[in-house]
């Protein structure tokens, strides 16, 4: 008996004692994340997976951050300032060229989303219906290369065609006809606001038509970190984020549109996040090393690159 009193004190002891001074937790290991443009609904896995915990329940301070200059994120990434940014599969080939220590270590969106697009009510029908038309672009250099290659399928160069730089003005160029047609139109959002406009978009995807399948979104962090945990639990995390947006899409729309993000709640954003949900990579994580093999030799074909790097040095999948 006197054993049992012994061990009941003790217990009683320690339980007074928890309550008194209670566990230290563990402070959350912090992760930045820097966006590749201003918060719309590309983004949608990371605030999905911010507003329902999934950070937090891997022990991790996740802040996600929109960038005041759309260049920087993955060049501050490189320079150790910051620990992710989302990029693009084409422009992280371009920036490991070039020597930055970035490695690929997850995929937001899985399908390119680029397109060539024309008045749907217009005279073109086909791409080879460009031939002497006028073209505008935003970002010279890979899309003027998806257009190049776009147009080679159907017998057409770039010489049969006028290239005008239209900025980011891409709709109203067509709307104006400055352009016949414009290439860098994003599917999701472009298409979506010309309808909006009454003024519906014919698209062409660059995957149909001659452009070997890339992940258009991807999130890359520093060669140097790729050891440390917090990569992989934020992974995790985005998963998580992502099964949840699949099976409650609605309810995922409002937590996209808490808070300070109640501006997005607009048309435009609500089209476009239903045309992009079944884009989202349901494995972040996983890397299909043929696919990023193939787009790297597409990419030095046509002269991007000078040369296709061994796949540990631009893709990961962490384990």
């Amino acid at each position: 008996m006197e054993v049992f009193k012994k061990i009941r004190n003790t217990v009683a002891a320690l339980t007074v004692a928890a309550i008194i001074f209670p566990v230290q937790t563990m402070a959350a290991e912090k992760v930045t994340v820097l966006l590749d443009w201003f918060v719309n609904p590309d983004h949608a896995p990371l605030y999905v997976a911010l507003e329902k915990g999934y950070f937090a329940e891997k022990g991790l301070e996740v802040e996600l951050i929109a960038p005041a200059n759309p260049n920087d994120p993955a060049k501050l990434v490189a320079a150790g300032k910051a620990d992710i940014a989302v990029s693009y599969q084409h422009q992280h080939h371009m920036q490991v060229e070039q020597g930055l220590p970035l490695v690929r270590i997850a995929t937001l969106v899985a399908t390119p989303l680029n397109s060539l697009v024309v008045l749907e009510d217009g005279p073109i029908k086909t791409i080879a219906d460009l031939k002497g038309k006028t073209i505008g672009y935003s970002v010279g250099g890979f899309e003027t290369v998806l257009l190049k290659v776009m147009l080679e399928k159907e017998g057409l160069t770039l010489d049969d065609v006028k290239l005008i730089n239209v900025n980011f003005s891409l709709s109203p160029s067509l709307f104006t006809g400055q352009a016949d047609a414009v290439i860098g139109a994003f599917r999701n959002f472009e298409l979506n606001q010309m309808d909006i406009e009454k003024r519906p978009g014919r698209p062409f995807f660059v995957e149909e038509n001659g452009i070997p399948a890339y992940d258009e979104l991807i999130l890359v962090a520093n060669k140097n970190s790729l050891a440390e945990p917090k990569l992989r639990k934020f992974v995790d995390a985005v998963e998580m984020g992502v099964q949840y947006l699949v099976n409650h899409p609605d309810e995922s729309w409002q937590l996209f549109i808490k808070g300070d993000r109640k501006d997005l709640n607009d048309e435009l954003n609500r089209r476009a996040w239903v045309d992009t949900l079944p884009r989202f990579a349901l494995r972040p994580g996983a890397l299909d090393s043929k696919r990023y093999r193939v787009f790297g030799e597409f990419l030095k074909e046509q002269g991007v690159v000078s040369s296709v790097p061994e796949l540990e040095k631009i893709a990961v999948e962490l384990q």
